[in-house]
This record gives C-alpha cells, sequence and structure tokens, in this order.
C-alpha cells in the first residue's frame, strides 16, 4: 500500500467516525445520552436486566405510541428509556425509535407491532432459547389478554384476539366498539394494548431474573359430571365464548341455562333468549336483541350446539 492510500484510508476512518457520530446524536431523543468516553466497551450480550417500576413503563409506553412512531417503538422505549432513566449507561444507547417501522403489523397487517418490540426486549436480555420461550409466553398471553384494560383516555370494551396478527386484533375490536381505523379512539386502543404488552414483557424478565415470583396457576376446578339430559353448547361471543348448557325432558327442551359469558349484553337479555327457545321449543325464528346482534347470535349458536348433540 502506497502512502497516498494509507492517509486516504486513515482520513475515510476518522471522518467516518465522525458522520456515524454526528448522526447518531442527532436521532436520539433527549433521554438518551451517550456514553462519553469513546473507548467504553459495548456490554456483554446479553444484557444485565435490572428491576423497573411497571407503572412508569405501561405509562412510558402509552405516551411513546405517539410519540414514537406506533407500537412496536413504543414497546421497546417503555422499556428501555425506563431503564436508560433509571440506570443510565449501557440502555441510553438504544434509540428505540429505529423500530418505528414496525407500526401496523410491520406496514402489512402481520405480527402485532408490539409483539415485534417484545420480541426485540427478549433478545437483549435473553439467550436465544430463553428468548423464544418467554417469546412463546408472551404471544399465548396476547391472544386470550382481553385489551385493553388501561383506559386512561376513552372507555372501551374489551376485546379477546385469538390471534398475534395486527389485523385480527385491529379488526376484531373495531367490529366491537364501532371505531374507525383513524379514530381517537382506536389509536388510544392500540397504545393501550402496546403498554400492556410491555408490561407482560417486564414481568416475565423480572420473573426470569429473579425480582418478582411467578404467579400461582390454579387448576380449574372440574366440571360437574353432565346427567344422560344434559347437554353443553358453546357459541363465538365478542368478548368470548358463550357457554349453556341444555337440559331435556324426552324429546322437550325444559331447561337452558347460560354457565359461561363475558358478552356486554343485559342480563334480561340472556335469560330472554332461552325463554323463548324454550317456548317455541325451537332456535329456530327467534330474533336477536336489538343492539346486541353478535352477542344473540353467539347464545343461539350455543344452544344449538348443544341440542346438535342430541341422539
Amino acid at each position: 500500500m502506497n502512502k497516498f492510500e494509507q492517509t486516504r484510508r486513515d482520513f475515510l476512518r476518522i471522518a467516518g467516525k465522525g458522520m456515524v457520530g454526528a448522526a447518531a446524536l442527532t436521532a436520539m431523543p433527549s433521554i438518551i445520552k451517550p456514553a462519553v468516553a469513546e473507548g467504553v466497551e459495548a456490554p456483554a450480550w446479553p444484557w444485565e436486566w435490572k428491576q423497573i417500576d411497571k407503572q412508569k413503563v405501561l405509562e412510558r409506553t402509552y405516551a411513546s405510541f405517539y410519540t414514537h412512531g406506533g407500537c412496536c417503538a413504543a414497546t421497546v422505549a417503555g422499556i428501555v428509556e425506563e431503564l436508560a432513566e433509571v440506570y443510565g449507561y449501557p440502555y441510553n444507547q438504544i434509540n428505540p425509535r429505529m423500530f418505528a417501522n414496525g407500526g401496523g403489523g410491520y406496514g402489512a397487517q402481520t405480527l402485532c407491532g408490539s409483539l415485534g418490540g417484545a420480541c426485540a426486549v427478549l433478545g437483549l436480555f435473553c439467550e436465544s432459547k430463553d428468548a423464544g420461550a418467554l417469546r412463546n409466553e408472551v404471544y399465548a398471553w396476547y391472544k386470550a389478554h382481553e385489551f385493553p384494560q388501561y383506559q386512561p383516555e376513552f372507555e372501551s370494551v374489551y376485546t379477546v384476539s385469538n390471534s398475534i396478527l395486527c389485523a385480527d386484533s385491529v379488526n376484531t375490536w373495531m367490529k366491537a366498539s364501532g371505531f374507525e381505523f383513524g379514530s381517537d379512539q382506536r389509536k388510544a386502543r392500540c397504545a393501550a394494548l402496546s403498554a400492556e404488552t410491555a408490561v407482560k414483557v417486564v414481568e416475565l424478565l423480572n420473573i426470569k431474573y429473579g425480582f418478582e415470583a411467578a404467579p400461582v396457576v390454579e387448576e380449574a376446578p372440574a366440571e360437574p359430571a353432565l346427567a344422560a339430559n344434559e347437554y353443553i353448547g358453546v357459541g363465538k361471543g365478542f368478548e368470548g365464548d358463550v357457554k349453556v348448557k341444555v337440559t331435556m325432558d324426552g324429546d322437550k327442551i325444559a331447561k337452558i341455562d347460560v354457565l359461561e359469558q363475558k358478552e356486554s349484553m343485559p342480563q334480561t337479555a340472556m335469560d330472554d333468549i332461552p325463554a323463548r327457545v324454550i317456548a317455541a321449543q325451537s332456535v329456530e325464528g327467534i330474533d336477536v336483541v336489538a343492539g346486541s346482534t353478535v352477542s344473540s347470535n353467539a347464545l343461539i349458536e350455543a344452544i344449538k350446539d348443544a341440542l346438535s348433540q342430541i341422539k
């Protein structure tokens, strides 16, 4: 290598450092402050997990949904920026806005961006195998969780997506709530979803690293044995399954009990439909309750399911 080429390479190397440093500083939010010493080594991976306040993570993630570019970046920001504020380096070396392209199911309504952010955080603090196991726990929780529990701005219906996809999660909620995608209520719902997902990630990491005890899982009580003339049926409602028990007296419908339901239908409606089915001795032609079409149909579907099991 000649002297000119060596000098040119040294110049590019030094200039490149300056350009990267300037770009990084420009992009970083005020909470993220780079390490002063140029020779500081990157921490060993996985990074050390430290305890943080889950309520603060909840509130920070919710706010970050609006400031950081949506659900994915918000989920990362709620956790990493809280760590940065409490502990400083090295948590202040990550700019969560780099995950903004995960919003809207990565722009294609696929994996919910909040789950993408959760995967990024788990991958930062866990070995690959452990991160994968915790990821699966988050996925299972997400599919069954009633969002949004956190409602600082608007009152909202709860919905269960039974899916990890953005399209399923958002569309299920919009159908139940009646709000459009561009509404403030939908944005608040997704901000809350991100916040609750971030808190779930913190909980799992706390349990893994000994800051929190694992919740005690109570075994569901065994269902009582059915008599020969009793039949269980299930229908799909807005808020989950509607389960009924139909009791027969010979070939007649004698009684219909609603065993489980999380719908917003008034109890009078839940009583009325079974009474009409018994009076008609059929589910055919039974009218739905005004304003609760899906829930009414779920109850009727459950009764049909039970009756279909009669030999």
